[in-house]
């Protein structure tokens, strides 16, 4: 495969519309032939371990392996065994041998998501093998040797960790030879539309965004997505699944929050004193309006209302009599 081809191939599941993004793209592009140490640093659900395929699939060791090992879900326990492998007996339990993902990674790309959550009983371990290449099995007597080229990423911050003695000073500049940083969506909001059609057409929906309404696609921009890429990929597939196939609503947090800031005019009486009192008047009243506006939204169609406000279907059509408002 050729560098062209890698390019395309990037192109297909990493969108770059915004000036962040294509910036990040650029540095990826001039960084991967090399095997130094990056870290990719960004919250959660911004796309760190796309860009992180990305460096791999730039690279010139493209065809070798690519592994990727999440550190916050390895248990403190049995991380320096999936890690660095073991031998038959090392340990209880241990009735073979054991490759860990160094060893998977040889000659290719390792990827140690969330390595803020490593050990600091297992850090030097990992300096050791950033700096010389080596490391030793759980029960082995003999260095085995790993070219992986590594590539680290984490939601938090690691300076911030080192000076509460949570992660080693050393490791970290280890890992921070070549940093780069994503940004969160709200801050690089020329992606989101762009995205959205990827996951749009993902999904199912061949005509992307031409689905979506102009007024959803205003308050897509608008919402700040604390949940980043991830949110809107989770919010799109929801809202494909909820739709008639024809018109896709967007069902998320934007939603809500419109409907729940919408005016509602309450009728409390002045009489109403104390707070069980306001709440027999208040609460049906507020009820009623958000399921109207459900019901408007979804196109007067119960089923999808009931899961836009999180309800039963039972629950829905109790309430639609109760309040005589279906």
């Amino acid at each position: 495969m050729n560098k062209g081809q890698d390019i395309e191939l990037t192109r297909e599941f990493v969108v770059a519309e915004s000036a962040h993004m294509r910036d990040v793209m650029a540095k990826v592009e001039r960084i991967a032939g090399f095997r130094t140490t990056v870290l990719i640093n960004g919250e959660s659900g911004t796309g760190k371990d796309l860009i992180a395929r990305a460096i791999h699939l730039y690279s010139p060791f493209r065809n070798s392996p690519f592994v990727s090992v999440n550190c916050a879900a390895l248990p403190a326990t049995l991380f320096e065994s999936e890690l660095f492998g073991h031998t038959r007996g090392a340990f209880s339990g241990a009735v073979k041998d054991k490759h860990g993902f160094f060893t998977e990674a040889n000659g290719g790309t390792l990827v140690l998501e969330e390595v803020g959550e490593i050990p600091l009983a297992s850090q030097a371990k990992l300096l050791r093998v950033l700096q010389e290449g080596t490391f030793r099995k759980l029960g082995a007597l003999t260095e085995s040797k790993s070219d992986a080229r590594i590539i680290a990423t984490t939601s938090e911050d690691l300076h911030h960790a080192v000076v509460e003695g949570r992660f080693r000073e050393d490791l970290y500049y280890r890992l921070n030879i070549v940093p780069l940083e994503l940004k969160p969506l709200r801050e690089r909001v020329e992606d989101i539309l762009p995205l959205a059609n990827r996951f749009l057409q993902e999904a199912g929906v061949p005509q992307g965004l031409d689905a979506v309404s102009e007024q959803i696609r205003a308050e897509m921009l608008k919402y700040d997505w604390p949940g980043n890429v991830r949110e809107l990929q989770n919010v799109i597939e929801r809202s494909v699944i909820m739709s008639d196939g024809k018109h896709i609503e967007i069902v998320s947090p934007t939603v809500r929050k419109r409907l729940a800031s919408d005016e509602v005019t309450l009728s409390l009486p002045v009489d109403a004193l104390s707070i069980k009192q306001a709440l027999a008047y208040v609460v049906p009243e507020i009820e009623s309006a958000l399921i109207k506006r459900a019901l408007r939204l979804t196109g007067n169609n119960r089923t999808r209302a009931a899961k836009l406000l999180e309800i039963s279907h039972r629950s829905l059509l109790y309430k639609l009599k109760s309040y005589n408002c279906g």
